[in-house]
């Protein structure tokens, strides 16, 4: 998903967790509407490439320094879902990062890498 964020945030850090903050529900939601059209997901995985942002939302503000302190206690939900079993957050590198190909101009063997992935090798 890509949209504008709320708000402005002072660090990639922030911005990840707003990011998540904004797109959990939809997760949350998809879930349980597989699991009533009788599908049941037993793995419900949000890939992450930003490390520290991935320690804050397993951890919530047990582990936030000074410069995390501030960020706003709703953004923590993600937390409280990973605590719950209802989500899991893994890292998944940039470079691996098939959503980009969704959200960002990319060119050259990066975008048919990932035009491959979604669209089936090409000729």
């Amino acid at each position: 998903m890509s949209k504008k964020q709320k708000l402005n945030s002072r660090s990639s850090t922030e911005a990840e967790l707003i990011a998540v903050d904004d797109v959990v529900t939809m997760i949350l939601w998809t879930k349980l509407f597989m699991e009533w059209q009788g599908y049941p997901i037993k793995k419900n995985t949000l890939y992450q490439d930003n490390k520290s942002a991935i320690l804050l939302e397993e951890n919530g503000h047990k582990i936030a320094c000074k410069r995390s302190r501030a960020i706003n206690i709703r953004y923590f939900f993600i937390t409280d879902q990973v605590e719950k079993g209802n989500v899991k957050v893994k890292y998944c590198p940039t470079d691996d990062m098939i959503a980009d190909f969704m959200t960002k101009p990319l060119q050259d063997e990066k975008f048919r890498k990932f035009r491959d992935l979604v669209l089936g090798p090409q000729d």
